[in-house]
């Protein structure tokens, strides 16, 4: 029984796919991402006697008849350790997005905001022990894309209701907001560059908003040509110090340089507010707190990146470098929540340290000092771009490989990879205002990716007993993660309503 269970379990997810859907079977898409793919055998599927036979030869067999695996840059090479796994998180996880957190202190309040941030760190790490659990729930079947593994447990069209659209928005929407973000640190940086030298360079030489989101892509673009997620570990290990140390300058120059005069930490929720307009503005900054963390939609893909046997999955390598990593992302993010309010108080710019720190200590930094980090969010956001473009970049030669039933060339892979760069260049030029749009649309995308449908999607693999203390913890905590998701789109909703929405179409 043994050699049976280990020659089940050298099935590789794609040779699953390539049972189930062939050639003259496949559905074209409607765009490029949407790839319809089942990768659950069919009930009704006969294996052959190569997959019933247990022998060495039969398993190497096995594995050269179906190379698939080997095609696609997700799990091209799954050669990976724990280190590459920890660098991936964190150059995936950390981000930005983190820079925002005292303005949810300054409307939360001291208490709320600590409660609050520690409620969203616990909850979303719950969730990722649940996903890297999952990711071989079933012996033999490798799960390295959400997407499929949501597919699994939900069914073949609920769980591409439910997930296509965040999986996509998440993958190629954050590529779109990094170079958004990217493209203007870079603007930013030129800027300051040249005002620290009093002249009129700036005037006669900086690039429009269009031309630095450019410069970006191209940046972006030229680097993406690494041909997978474990060829790319020492982009994410820069990527990962950059942000690390970005995070640490932000809340230890604030509390060095002082505080500002008549700094208050009393909320910024106005008294003579509606009940409503309080409520709103004390959703909007759970989602600020909520929203900071991200990166789980990528998880799978980069734990399909290390090996896994009968013996040795690939579980307790990839919960070493998520228990590493998260250790990493909690001192960068509390002191980034809990210092950054205790320089500012409520006295922070809505932009959050990115627009507040310069503005307030301008006088007291040194062109160097401004410039070191916006070279460092710079490094990140590229390389961040590399991590959320992968499960794209899969989609597309996933497709190609379907079709034509063979490895896609290097000049394809180039092809197919400048154009989804042209593509995520051309939606940040068209809606340069995407970032006032984040909260609706994390709410709408980030919150049951992370905190809800890990949830669900344990119930429906691992089948725990019905009305059991691990079934109603599970079926509570996704209930909530979906009431929570409608509440931040509700609220989002109604403040894009009232203060209206700067759309600068093509005007960035």
């Amino acid at each position: 029984m043994g050699e049976v269970a280990e020659a089940q379990y050298f099935r590789s997810e794609i040779a699953l796919l390539k049972l189930n859907y062939s050639d003259a079977t496949f559905k074209p898409p409607l765009s490029p991402l949407l790839i319809h793919i089942d990768p659950i055998i069919p009930s009704g599927h006969t294996s052959s006697a190569s997959e019933s036979d247990p022998s060495p030869i039969a398993l190497q067999h096995q594995q050269d008849q179906h190379p698939k695996d080997a095609w696609l840059p997700i799990t091209e090479s799954r050669n990976g350790n724990a280190y590459y796994a920890a660098f991936h998180i964190l150059n995936s996880n950390i981000g930005f997005q983190a820079l925002m957190l005292p303005v949810a202190f300054a409307t939360l309040g001291w208490a709320w905001g600590t409660v609050c941030l520690s409620v969203a760190f616990v909850w979303q790490l719950y969730a990722i022990f649940l996903l890297v659990q999952l990711h071989e729930s079933v012996p033999g079947i490798r799960h390295s894309r959400y997407l499929f593994l949501a597919m699994a447990a939900f069914g073949k069209k609920l769980g591409k209701v439910a997930a296509l659209f965040p999986v996509m928005y998440l993958s190629g929407g954050t590529c779109v907001m990094l170079i958004i973000t990217g493209g203007g640190t870079m603007k930013l940086l030129f800027k300051t560059l040249c005002d620290y030298d009093h002249g009129n360079t700036c005037n006669a030489h900086s690039l429009s908003g269009a031309e630095w989101f450019l410069v970006f892509t191209c940046v972006a673009i030229l680097t993406a040509q690494l041909p997978n997620l474990n060829s790319m570990v020492m982009v994410s290990l820069l990527g990962a110090v950059a942000s690390i140390t970005y995070c640490t300058l932000f809340w230890v120059l604030s509390v060095k340089k002082g505080r500002p005069i008549n700094v208050s930490y009393s909320s910024s929720l106005s008294q003579d507010s509606t009940v409503t307009a309080k409520i709103t503005d004390v959703l909007n900054a759970i989602g600020i707190i909520v929203l900071a963390f991200r990166g789980h939609n990528v998880l799978l893909e980069i734990q399909g990146t290390l090996p896994s046997n009968f013996e040795k999955t690939s579980k307790e390598p990839m919960l070493r470098g998520v228990s590493v990593s998260y250790v990493l992302i909690s001192v960068c993010v509390f002191p980034l929540a809990i210092a950054g309010f205790w320089a500012y108080g409520n006295q922070i710019y809505d932009g959050g340290l990115l627009t507040s720190f310069p503005q307030f200590h301008k006088r007291q930094l040194t062109k160097f000092s401004m410039g070191a980090i916006y070279v460092l969010i710079i490094i990140h956001c590229l390389s961040s771009y590399q991590i959320y473009a992968m499960p794209v970049f899969d989609n597309l030669e996933l497709r190609y490989t379907s079709i034509k039933n063979q490895r896609c060339p290097r000049l394809v892979r180039a092809c197919l990879r400048l154009f989804f760069g042209g593509l995520t260049f051309s939606i940040a030029v068209t809606f340069p205002f995407l970032p006032s749009l984040a909260a609706l649309l994390g709410g709408m995308t980030l919150v049951p990716i992370t905190y809800a449908y890990p949830c669900f999607m344990w119930l429906a693999l691992k089948k725990p007993t019905p009305r059991g203390v691990v079934w109603c913890f599970n079926v509570a905590l996704g209930c909530l993660g979906m009431f929570l998701s409608a509440l931040l789109v509700a609220a989002a909703t109604r403040t894009l309503v009232d203060k209206g929405l700067p759309a600068n179409f093509f005007k960035p």
